[in-house]
């Protein structure tokens, strides 16, 4: 798709060098913008300046060395530096949440109260990250708190839609962008920013803005948890899932993404902003019950998946049961709120004898369970040979063209449990494997 020739060029220091960080920096950068991106993690830092990426994520190291070698893209550790040598600032850092299932916005704050205190010029702050509703009133609060001058700045919400494993490609060709803005000045900057982005744009107050981001991941979040409640009707019923799901796809007020069944979402976003927005909506007076059956059917998935295996295998002490795939998702090495922790966790309390094999999620993964009995396999087929069970807990492409024939010789016991229906059912009992799925 041809870009579109970019109108004005801004200094823009991009806070935060994570996963929507670094893409953001880099996409900026590329779209022709002077980019500094700044995170107080010196070492990642250190490690970005030698084009060493701090997570793996499809075509972002191309995008990354190509802007840093033209000289649009530089790291710092400094965001006073960065601050005074840019007009626009997008924050970009971690909101984790909190045991209430609120989000913990010190990084932000910290942010805000570095804006005041280097405000020389006019600015404008933009919040990336996801947050409260509520949030930008907050931000701006605290600047004008802490400046000490008559400087004057914009707070503008911009929410991210970035999936891992495709965020470079969801920078560029965005569903639609979203912007929160109380002035025109604000509005014209960011439409300048943006400009070669062909994408329909969607103006709103900042509070509806912060708003659109958790609403539409919560959405998303409660449509997976429909259709994995439906498999477990399947699953007593006799019946289908996916065909279940097809059928309902192919109505177009419903539409057949997100209506794949398995052990559940995972990642960092639908997790924590499900429990954030059922927070921030029981703080504003509204009990968002919805959203508390979402999450307990998606917790619930794990266990129903450990108990599928049980049935078949018995007693789990003593059984090998290999496990590929551990990220949350695909083309990513990302294990936050990964289904496969509480899954391994659930395996491993029943004293199964576990080997694990991921193709990029090792390093994480190793951190995650340090201290536990579990064997990290070096491919595929190292991990299922002797098993007892082979579980497959994240759809990478490499697992679907596995040997078959090949894996069924190398185990004790030819049983698949597929947590995220990716198998061709007939198929593996066509080749001899007792086949446990989610809902068919």
């Amino acid at each position: 798709m041809k870009r579109e020739k970019l109108i004005k060029k801004y200094n823009i220091c991009v806070v935060g060098a994570g996963h929507v960080g670094l893409v953001a920096a880099a996409g900026f950068a590329d779209l022709g913008h002077k980019v500094i991106c700044v995170d107080n993690n010196k070492a990642r830092i250190a490690a970005l300046k030698k084009n060493i990426m701090p997570f793996y994520e499809p075509d972002m190291e191309e995008l990354v060395k190509k802007n840093f070698k033209a000289g649009t893209l530089a790291f710092s550790p400094s965001l006073d530096e960065g601050i005074k040598k840019s007009r626009v600032i997008f924050i970009a850092v971690g909101t984790p949440p909190l045991p209430d299932g609120s989000a913990d916005l010190t990084a932000i704050e910290n942010v805000a109260m570095c804006v005041a205190k280097n405000l020389d010029s006019h600015k404008v702050i933009v919040e990336k990250s996801t947050v409260p509703v509520q949030t930008g009133q907050r931000l701006k609060e605290t600047i004008k708190r802490y400046k000490n001058n008559d400087v004057e700045f914009d707070v503008v919400s911009n929410p991210e839609f970035l999936r891992e494993g495709k965020a470079v490609y969801d920078f560029f060709y965005p569903d639609r962008l979203v912007i929160g803005a109380e002035s025109a000045r604000a509005k014209a900057i960011m439409q300048e920013i943006y400009s070669p982005i062909k994408t329909e744009f969607v103006f709103t107050d900042i509070n509806t803005a912060e708003l659109i981001k958790h609403a539409s991941n919560s959405f998303l979040a409660t449509k997976i948890s429909f259709i994995n409640s439906v498999s477990r009707v399947c699953d007593l019923a006799g019946a289908d899932v996916d065909k279940v799901a097809l059928a309902m796809g192919l109505d177009k007020r419903i539409g057949p993404q997100f209506l794949n069944a398995g052990i559940g979402y995972g990642g960092f976003c639908f997790p924590k902003d499900v429990e954030a927005f059922t927070f921030i909506s029981k703080k504003l007076g509204y009990d968002f019950g919805i959203l508390k059956e979402v999450k307990k059917v998606n917790d619930e998935q794990r266990s129903h998946f450990v108990n599928k295996i049980k049935e078949r295998l018995w007693v789990l002490k003593g059984k090998k049961i290999a496990v590929l795939g551990l990220s949350f998702k695909p083309d990513t090495d990302d294990m936050r709120f990964a289904p496969s922790e509480d899954i391994v966790n659930l395996l491993a309390q029943e004293g199964a004898a576990l080997s694990l094999y991921d193709p990029k999620a090792k390093a994480e993964a190793q951190e995650l369970f340090k201290g536990k009995n579990i064997i990290f396999a070096k491919d595929s087929y190292t991990a299922v040979k002797g098993a007892d069970c082979v579980c497959f807990l994240t759809e990478w492409g490499e697992f679907k063209k596995l040997d078959f024939v090949k894996v069924k010789k190398m185990m004790q016991h030819a049983l698949l449990a597929d947590g995220r229906n990716m198998l061709d059912k007939a198929q593996m009992i066509k080749l001899g494997f007792e086949y446990i799925g989610m809902g068919r």
